[in-house]
């Protein structure tokens, strides 16, 4: 029997009102009319209970487009799950999240794309910084924790400074500086969103002295990038060893970017219970513990650590979702990652060219209700 899982990632729709060139979502995005129903995700959270689940994330795209998300709240809340929002902030209002408070919101987080204005406008396509901060201080009004979510690459990362102090302006619990993971949207505009090697130094050291300035006041989290130290990460603690991705049309999955693997013949909360997609589903067992694995990662002492790297990466990069992911440096295929960091210039970008970015779908009035 596996273990039970304990975390949900709840995509509640695709529709965002930014166009951010790094979003890890696929670039086929599902559409609205084929998103779970209110009822639909109120039974996929208790069924996720049951199974264990004891935080959810509901996330997007931008889950404030959902009118009915004070409703999936409530459900996630009457199941014993702690809920946490993952928003832009854009169409947050004191009223919508009055309702979401009251249904059972116990925190936000909210993603910040740079910490001076116009910067973090380009970054994210459209205007969004002031209701970002407007959402801040909502959030911060309302009693409940902030957290701020910063996906960290070559155009941003030279501000790290700038973007923790603006954390401690907002009065954020927590920032969580997460380095760019090239899946999605994100690995279309890899060029574009790479940082180089000395970028990534000097953040490494802000990091370190602003941790050690800001032990008890601000909690700092890094999430290191994939290419650049030779070593692989564990796939979200391994493939469906901890937790669960139920995408906007009731598709599982062992983590949000699976879905990028062509057979991986992914179950759906409208077809099983998700008690038999985490315990029977071959998808969720495909690449669960080692077994699956060949040489180098199988005599590797690592495989029980970090269990190959990323399987969505590995297909990414070489075809084949049973490869070492390349991130390692005892990967045949490490030159792919290896050779593209160490020729990228040293260069401090101030434009993000011609990326491809998300297309809108839907829109969030003044009011703070989703227009479908």
């Amino acid at each position: 029997m596996p273990p039970r899982p304990w975390a949900l990632l709840a995509e509640l729709t695709h529709g965002c009102p930014l166009h951010c060139a790094y979003c890890s979502n696929p670039l086929e995005l599902v559409e609205r009319k084929a998103e779970l129903t209110t009822e639909q995700w109120a039974d996929a959270l208790r069924q996720a209970a049951d199974i264990g689940v004891v935080s959810a994330h509901l996330s997007g795209g931008e889950p404030l487009l959902r009118s009915d998300l004070d409703a999936i709240v409530a459900a996630a809340d009457g199941a014993g799950i702690h809920t946490q929002l993952i928003t832009s902030g854009v169409g947050l209002t004191r009223a919508r999240l009055g309702r979401l408070v009251e249904a059972g919101l116990r925190s936000v987080q909210l993603s910040v794309q740079h910490a001076e204005p116009s910067a973090s406008d380009l970054i994210a396509g459209r205007r969004s910084f002031a209701a970002k901060e407007r959402a801040a201080a909502l959030v911060r009004d309302a009693g409940l924790p902030l957290g701020l979510n910063v996906v960290l690459h070559r155009h941003n990362l030279d501000a790290l400074d700038a973007l923790i102090d603006l954390g401690l302006a907002w009065g954020a619990d927590r920032i969580e500086l997460a380095n760019t993971q090239f899946y999605g949207w994100a690995l279309h505009n890899r060029t574009e969103l790479l940082p180089s090697r000395e970028q990534l130094d000097r953040a490494q050291r802000t990091v370190r002295l602003r941790r050690t300035e800001l032990t008890g006041t601000l909690e700092v989290i890094w999430v290191v990038p994939d290419y650049f130290d030779g070593k692989a990460k564990p796939c979200m603690g391994g493939w469906g060893a901890l937790s669960l991705t139920v995408a906007p049309d009731g598709t599982v999955l062992p983590c949000p970017a699976a879905a990028s693997i062509p057979d991986l013949g992914a179950p759906n909360v409208r077809d099983h219970r998700l008690e038999w997609i985490w315990d029977r589903s071959p998808t969720f067992r495909r690449y669960r513990g080692t077994e699956w694995m060949r040489d180098p990662c199988r005599s590797c002492d690592l495989r029980e650590k970090d269990f190959g790297g990323c399987r969505c990466q590995a297909f990414a990069l070489t075809g084949d979702a049973t490869a070492t992911d390349p991130a390692c440096r005892l990967s045949p295929h490490h030159s792919l990652v290896r050779d593209l960091v160490d020729t990228r210039p040293e260069q401090t970008a101030t434009g993000l060219g011609r990326p491809r970015r998300p297309t809108r779908r839907g829109t969030i009035t003044q009011e703070g209700a989703a227009e479908r």
